[in-house]
């Protein structure tokens, strides 16, 4: 990072890195907006430590620290129940009662998992963010969230057979009571 041995100062070093930069901040979410608006916040978080940076050649590696902070603070703060699309919705839309009940199905089982096990599986899964980009992102390393992962899925197989054996019971239960009314 450094020209003529001088230190480059923050506005010639965003100067030169902002192309590599929104690149990182693209890998990081998917919608271009999004990055760009990743990059300025993680640009406005730097400036102020930018003094305290001592080796202006890890700055890159720096923000990119900031991004993923930056983006995970995001993904804890977002509203699941609306999620903004560019296209609006067909005008026949099919029942979504199946919809909703899975995903109601899918938060509740979610739910018997520990916090970092739920932390796991989500950004694994639903995000489909890599083994490394999850350890990176929760702080650990990549065999913890192996285990971690391994143990969460088996939980919650458990509890989806558990349910769904509760489930059949509740159907034949439900049977019985009509035959015997009828």
């Amino acid at each position: 990072m450094a020209s003529s041995g001088k230190v480059l100062d923050f506005e010639e070093y965003v100067r030169n890195r902002q192309d590599a930069l929104l690149r990182s901040a693209r890998r990081l979410v998917p919608d271009p907006i999004d990055a760009q608006d990743l990059l300025q916040t993680a640009l406005v978080r730097t400036y102020g430590r930018w003094e305290g940076i001592a080796d202006k050649s890890l700055a890159d590696a720096y923000l990119r620290r900031v991004m993923i902070n930056t983006r995970t603070e995001w993904w804890r703060a977002r509203k699941l129940d609306e999620v903004p699309t560019e296209q609006l919705p067909d005008a026949s839309v099919e029942d979504g009662t199946e919809q909703h009940a899975d995903r109601a199905l899918l938060m509740d089982v979610l739910a018997v998992l520990a916090p970092k096990q739920r932390s796991v599986v989500v950004l694994r899964h639903w995000e489909q963010m890599s083994t490394e980009e999850t350890a990176e992102a929760l702080g650990m390393s990549t065999g913890t969230v192996k285990s971690t992962l391994h143990r969460a899925l088996a939980r919650l197989r458990q509890e989806l057979e558990s349910r769904d054996l509760d489930f059949h019971a509740l159907e034949r239960n439900e049977r019985g009571r009509e035959r015997c009314a009828a």
